[in-house]
C-alpha cells in the first residue's frame, strides 16, 4: 500500500508535469524533474533564482505587479483550480507555452508565504490550434 506521503513523493518528483515552488520574494524554492525536462534548467540552477528564469522578457512587469498584490493581500484573480495559459522561456531561449495552476502557501497565520505551481507544456497543442485558425481563415477568404 502506498502512504501519503510516498504518493507526494511520487507526484513532486515525476518527470511528466513541471512543480515550482516560491517563496514570497518570487525566488524558486522547489524546481522538480518535469521543470527540468520542459524549461532546460536543473535544480540546482534554478533553486534560488527568481521566476525572471522562466518569464519572457516583456511579461515580467506585469507578472510582478500581479505577484505582488498576491503575496500582499493573499487574494488571486485566479481562483483555485483556474487554468492559465500562458508564455515561458527555456533555458535556451526557446518560448513556448505552458498551462498551470497555481496554489498559495500560507504560515501558520494565513499569511501568504510563497506559491506552488503544476505547469505543463502545451506548445505543440498551440501552434496545432494556430495552424488549424490559419487554415480555416484561408479557406474562408478564397471562398
Amino acid at each position: 500500500m502506498i502512504t501519503p506521503l510516498g504518493l507526494g513523493d511520487a507526484l513532486l518528483n515525476s518527470a511528466s508535469d513541471a512543480v515550482i515552488a516560491t517563496d514570497h520574494e518570487g525566488r524558486i524554492i522547489f524546481w522538480n524533474p518535469g521543470a527540468e525536462r520542459i524549461f532546460g534548467f536543473t535544480a540546482g540552477q534554478a533553486t534560488g533564482q527568481s521566476l525572471d528564469l522562466i518569464i519572457p522578457e516583456n511579461l515580467r512587469a506585469r507578472h510582478w505587479a500581479g505577484y505582488r498584490h498576491t503575496m500582499e493581500t493573499g487574494t488571486s484573480r485566479y481562483g483555485q483550480g483556474d487554468l492559465l495559459s500562458v508564455p515561458g522561456l527555456t533555458k535556451d531561449g526557446r518560448h513556448l507555452s505552458v498551462e498551470f495552476t497555481i496554489v498559495l502557501l500560507r504560515n501558520d497565520q494565513q499569511e501568504v508565504t510563497g506559491t506552488v505551481a503544476v505547469l505543463r507544456d502545451v506548445t505543440k497543442r498551440f501552434e496545432e490550434v494556430r495552424e488549424l485558425k490559419r487554415r480555416l481563415a484561408q479557406a474562408g477568404a478564397s471562398s
